[in-house]
């Protein structure tokens, strides 16, 4: 029974993992040929780019924060949290602007490949941080997806799509790595956040903050570029607008992905991003296929299925002064009486299975104590 239930519940979570995280890939995807579109047109403002997305985030959430009734306050937020929230905006908003710059220096080979240390900080801060507990089908699952990943670089040099130039390798892969690091330490927060608070706050906070911190950098540094923009034109508009929507969804649907699975899943899941852009780009950049694209793409879901086969478990709690652990993982104390208390994202299938080890549990301290009982009455007589 214990089994059943477990291999279940396993069956779901990859099956929520892989659907939803295949979803941010695409979104994921949307940003990358839209900014693709972009540079078609001689236009190159990510900072800028940006800029949008954490103004409507600020717009969306920071409204909807400030007028709820439930959880902690705007004012209770800033006083306690709101030096925390300024620098986890400064990571985020520089992570997105040195990997993009990183471009202009290094081959997007090198992009490509260093940008999945994000993967491996994660995993390490993960660890320290949130105390997941990484066993050998974890790792053995990232080393497949990783392997996928190097499949689909690989392929691009086959078929010449990485053939530009670069100008200072060393210091564009410098660049990549730092910013992958970044990556990482938003996602480890983002998961810390939306796990121990909620999701409305940390991307109100995040879209408060970055939109001053993004704003001040893109007017020192794009001023010029986006004083000049045709913004008459549908080739420029249509591109920046998907952009912005793209991104704005993909920072939105992340914090539920990492909420019901964790940040090392969601960094596994996008790797399989630029397979996407490569479907694209067969139409809109006239990309060459290869079938070892969708070779490097099968590698990264079974990487991704092997990952999910045994969930980790982080000792992370779900609020400042509760006491329940995180629901997603079996093998942790969940002390819900109801199924009504589950939070969301909690799996019956864990709840059903937490229960039968408690049957069993007490069935073998009644068979102890009517043990006990019959040797005292033996003694008496």
């Amino acid at each position: 029974m214990l089994c059943k239930n477990l291999e279940t519940y396993n069956l779901r979570y990859f099956l929520k993992a892989l659907v939803l995280g295949q979803f941010i890939s695409l979104l994921l995807c949307g940003t990358a040929v839209s900014t693709g579109l972009l540079q078609q047109q001689g236009v190159n403002i990510p900072t800028a780019q940006s800029f949008f997305n954490y103004v409507l985030l600020c717009l969306v959430f920071t409204t909807i924060l400030s007028c709820r009734r439930e959880g902690r306050s705007m004012c209770e937020i800033l006083r306690k949290w709101g030096w925390r929230y300024f620098l986890i905006a400064i990571v985020d908003v520089e992570a997105n602007y040195l990997v993009v710059k990183a471009y202009a220096y290094t081959t997007v080979t090198s992009v490509q490949l260093l940008d999945c240390f994000s993967l491996v900080s994660v995993m390490i801060l993960s660890r320290l941080f949130l105390h997941a507990r990484y066993r050998i089908q974890h790792l053995g699952g990232a080393a497949v997806c990783l392997l996928g990943m190097v499949g689909l670089v690989l392929t691009d040099v086959l078929v010449g799509k990485n053939d530009n130039a670069a100008s200072n390798v060393a210091l564009g892969d410098v660049l990549i790595i730092v910013g992958a690091t970044l990556y990482g330490v938003s996602n480890v927060c983002q998961e810390y956040v939306v796990r121990t608070y909620d999701k409305v706050e940390f991307l109100a906070m995040v879209g408060l903050f970055g939109s001053f911190i993004n704003g001040a950098q893109f007017a020192i540094l794009e001023r010029d570029e986006v004083a000049s923009l045709d913004l008459t034109s549908y080739k420029i508009v249509v591109p920046l607008v998907v952009f912005v929507i793209c991104l704005f969804l993909l920072y939105s649907t992340m914090t539920v992905v990492i909420q019901l699975t964790s940040a090392t899943t969601v960094n596994l899941s996008i790797l399989s991003a630029d397979f996407y852009t490569l479907l694209f780009g067969l139409f809109l950049f006239n990309y060459k296929f290869h079938v070892l694209y969708f070779v490097s793409f099968a590698v990264i879901i079974i990487g991704l299925a092997i990952y999910s086969t045994t969930p980790t478990s982080p000792a992370l709690q779900t609020g400042e002064n509760d006491s329940k652990t995180s629901p997603e993982f079996p093998e942790q104390e969940i002390n819900y009486k109801t199924s009504s208390e589950l939070p969301v994202g909690t799996s019956k299938s864990a709840t059903s299975l937490e229960n039968t080890v408690r049957q069993e549990s007490n069935l073998d301290s009644i068979n102890t104590d009517t043990g006990q009982n019959e040797d005292s009455v033996s003694k008496t007589i």
